[in-house]
This record gives structure tokens, sequence and C-alpha cells, in this order.
């Protein structure tokens, strides 16, 4: 069994918003060598998600209105967490949207269903974010 480690480097200029990475995370799988695994892909930050959904605009719209009717970022008084930082509600938001994901590799490709994506999504922007891809397999 071998094992595969790379990591994507974000840094968003608003707040908050969602990056299609699954073409990131295939040339992992191609730059692994493995063509039979699995790959873990996991946000290593507690303000950020990584999850799979469909990729269209009407749904990335959904995600902010409901996630903002559930942990809206103002006021930031709302939140304990908040004190020398005002992202209580970024932490909120991840704990809802996940921290990783797995997939499945078969011959070398991601074994998606139907419209599957994997998505990288910021709550808390404007400053350096990683996400881990973590491969292993034959």
């Amino acid at each position: 069994m071998k094992s595969f480690r790379k990591v994507l480097h974000f840094n968003l200029p608003s707040r908050r918003g969602l990056v299609n990475i699954t073409k990131d995370v295939q040339k992992a799988v191609e730059e692994s060598g493995i063509c039979e695994g699995m790959v873990l892909v996991n946000a290593m930050n507690i303000t950020a998600s990584v999850f799979i959904n469909d990729d269209e605009s009407g749904l990335h719209q959904d995600y902010e209105e409901w996630l903002e009717g559930l942990a809206p970022e103002k006021p930031y008084s709302r939140y304990r967490h908040n004190g020398f930082e005002d992202n209580g509600d970024a932490h909120l938001k991840r704990t809802i949207m996940g921290r990783e994901t797995v997939v499945a590799i078969t011959d070398g490709q991601l074994d998606f269903g139907t419209w599957e994506q994997i998505f990288y999504y910021e709550f808390d922007g404007k400053r350096d974010k990683r996400v881990l891809i973590k491969i292993i397999g034959e």
C-alpha cells in the first residue's frame, strides 16, 4: 500500500467563498500514481469546510442564505467566542458543513455519483488557509 500527501493553499479575498477543488484533487490522484484506494480531503482550519455536492450557482446561494440564517455573522456580540476575534459564526458554519470528505479512487479516477464535486468553503477568509489531500491505496 502506498500513501501520498499534498496541501492546497487558499487566501480568499472575501470573508466567505466557495471554491470547486475537484480538478485539484483529481490532479493529486494522478500525481500519486495510486489507481485503487481512497482520498481524504480536509480543511486544515476550524473556520473552513470541505464537502461534496452539485456545482450549481443557485445551490451555492442557497447554502449562503441558509447558513447565514442559522449562524448570522452579525451582530458580533451574539457569540461568546467573539472577543479578540469576530468569527464565532464561522466556527458554527464549519461544524454544520463538516471538516472533510472521503472519495473512492477507481482506475485512477475519483469515483463519484452523478453531479458530485468537491468544494472548499471558506467562512473566515482574507488569510492563509490549507486543505490536506491524503491518498492511500495501490
